[in-house]
């Protein structure tokens, strides 16, 4: 690629122990870091007072909150908060999505040490999922609870279980809760210079929740260690982020640690500015993103694949927005999933005719357990779905799985640094249990070399490796692998699929439909006993499915497949707080059709490949 001399070239070290286990590490220097967040904020208020750096909509303009703004807020904020008695021993839980006021008693929290909590807004806004929201409540035992809308969040904030705890809101609406305009007249009998002099890296700064995509969700301990060693390690693979002052436009959420710790986290620590997006990646909230798009061109763009596949969709439509979208994009950033190589062409071809140069397009690896980028692809690659090299400061563990040569071996991937957490809250069981004997995290996911005679191209992705399991033959099936290509051969008919076989003699799916794309491609079909059947679309999806398993193993080769009809429910534990689905829940909670796929006598539901 013609621009690549504008991004850090990989450089790695590779060792292998008698066992074949392999250690990597990045071969540049860590730069050196704060101490917290606060640090940042007081940094930037000084050099760039006048900066915005945060902003909501408000009409048809933004709310923008400056650097200086920002910090006089959130020490006023702060105050208030020590005022109330709050300390590190009582979090502040909340509940709503992301909003200028959200990020800025967020930074007051962290700025005296008290932890945040933020949690999916579905556990507030679904009735059926509140049960979730008290089993945060029951762990964390919140000193106080933040909704940026009283009305809205009513129902939530009077859960019996918030009886005792203090309330706070944007728009206090009839929930009860104090505003937060109360909150900014600070307090001036508390030692706010003296609790902020305390913090420091071993502060906890949040306690985030993992997805629960096969167990409970758990609270992972997150340190300002953990967040302002990542940005530091981030900064040093892409040195553009302190050339100049980044800016998004992003709406990933915060009780998420891409979100709320990545992306929130790297406009704080390179001074940028950090719009906020109202929009989503569905078509019926897309049109918000394309808006605010015309109003804000940002440095760096963030998002999942099928966000990119409607904003390709758009920028193709409308020269004028990819004009300026790609005016001064250093950055195209994905995850959750790797990016279409249609989709990856066509922002190629795009960024080449509108601005002359392509920016990186890229993504990386890691968890909610590890701040969380530990991988990163910081030189252009030549493909999709590349999740780069270790960060500097990162040493990777490289398990060989048994299951390919040398040059294609698939490889279990532990992590170990100072961006790792150390503990889940209130469970030593599972922290220890999270821990090898070296100490490396065990991420419990699977990687291959994108060329194992050069390593510096980087690591692919290659499943979850909680996600595997075997047939009664012995095979190993390596289920999000499986999943992800058979989303792409089904596109886009599946909205997502659940594999089943575990214990069985053959692989089965269960199809969560795209009603939407079913229903524009003109197929009849009919809901019976929530499952969908149509004999065009069953023949098609038989069709599909006969092609992929053709001449592949039994690894690979699906027997049968039902679709259903009942959406997954949150309130039932079947989607994480991510919004994906809990694989295990689903197939708890839907035995049944488990076993109608493997009866000797097929339902007409079933269809036979």
């Amino acid at each position: 690629m013609e621009d690549a001399n504008r991004f850090l070239p990989h450089k790695v070290s590779l060792k292998r122990d008698a066992h074949g286990i392999l250690l990597m590490e990045s071969g540049y220097d860590l730069l050196e870091g704060v101490n917290s967040t606060g640090d940042w904020l007081e940094k930037w208020a000084d050099e760039t007072p006048d900066r915005v750096f945060i902003a909501e909509r408000s009409g048809e303009d933004w709310r923008k909150e400056t650097y200086r703004e920002s910090l006089e807020k959130v020490r006023a904020l702060a105050s208030h908060l020590l005022g109330k008695g709050l300390n590190s021993q009582t979090p502040i839980l909340m509940i709503s999505g992301n909003s200028v006021d959200h990020g800025l008693l967020m930074l007051a929290a962290q700025y005296v040490g008290i932890p945040t909590v933020p949690v999916a807004e579905q556990y507030a806004l679904i009735p059926q999922a509140h049960d979730r929201l008290r089993y945060v409540i029951k762990l964390v035992k919140p000193g106080l609870v933040y909704a940026d809308d009283g009305d809205k969040y009513a129902d939530a904030l009077n859960l019996a279980e918030f009886d005792i705890v203090a309330k706070v809101s944007s728009r206090p609406g009839v929930s009860g809760a104090a505003s937060i305009d109360d909150n900014l007249k600070g307090d001036a009998g508390v030692d706010l210079a003296g609790e902020h002099s305390k913090v420091g890296l071993n502060t906890v700064a949040k306690i985030l929740m993992t997805s629960g995509s096969t167990s409970q969700p758990k609270g992972v301990v997150t340190t300002q260690r953990m967040m302002c060693v990542n940005q530091t390690q981030i900064a040093s693979a892409l040195p553009f982020l302190t050339e100049k002052p980044p800016i998004i436009l992003d709406w990933l959420p915060w009780n998420h640690v891409f979100g709320g710790s990545h992306n929130f986290n790297m406009m704080l620590a390179n001074g940028g500015s950090l719009y906020i997006d109202e929009g989503k990646p569905v078509k019926a909230l897309f049109a918000k993103t394309l808006e605010n798009l015309q109003k804000v061109a940002g440095t760096l763009s963030f998002n999942v694949p099928v966000g990119f596949g409607l904003l390709l969709e758009a920028l193709e439509q409308d020269p004028r927005l990819a004009a300026r979208y790609f005016e001064n994009l250093d950055m195209v950033f994905y995850a959750g999933a790797s990016l279409p190589q249609d989709t990856w062409q066509g922002l190629e071809r795009l960024a080449k005719k509108y601005s002359g140069t392509v920016p990186l397009l890229t993504s990386s690896w890691g968890l909610t357990e590890t701040a969380p980028a530990c991988t990163l692809q910081h030189q252009p690659p030549e493909s999709s779905g590349v999740i780069g090299v270790p960060l500097p400061g990162i040493s990777v563990k490289l398990l060989p799985q048994d299951d390919g040569g040398e040059l294609d071996q698939r490889y279990e991937i532990r992590v170990k640094g100072s961006s790792i957490f150390k503990e889940y809250f209130n469970d030593d069981v599972k922290s220890k249990e999270a821990f090898d004997d070296d100490g490396y995290f065990l991420a419990q996911d699977a990687v291959r070399f994108v060329d194992a005679e050069h390593p510096e191209k980087g690591l692919r992705f290659d499943g979850r490796i909680s996600e595997d399991f075997k047939l009664t033959s012995g095979t190993w099936v390596r289920a999000a692998q499986l999943r992800l290509d058979l989303l792409a051969t089904l596109s886009p008919l599946a909205a997502d699929v659940v594999i089943t076989g575990h214990d069985r003699d053959a692989i089965g799916v269960l199809i969560f439909p795209n009603r939407e794309a079913i229903g524009a491609l003109g197929f009849d079909v009919v809901e019976q006993d929530n499952l969908i059947t149509g004999s065009e679309l069953q023949a098609e999806i038989s069709k599909r499915l006969g092609e992929f398993s053709k001449g592949g193993s039994s690894s690979t080769r699906v027997s049968a497949a039902l679709i259903v009809s009942e959406p997954a429910s949150l309130a039932d534990g079947e989607i994480t707080a991510k919004g994906n689905l809990n694989f295990r829940s689903v197939l708890s909670k839907r035995a049944a059709l488990v076993e109608m796929l493997y009866a000797s006598e097929k339902s007409p539901h079933v269809i036979v490949v």
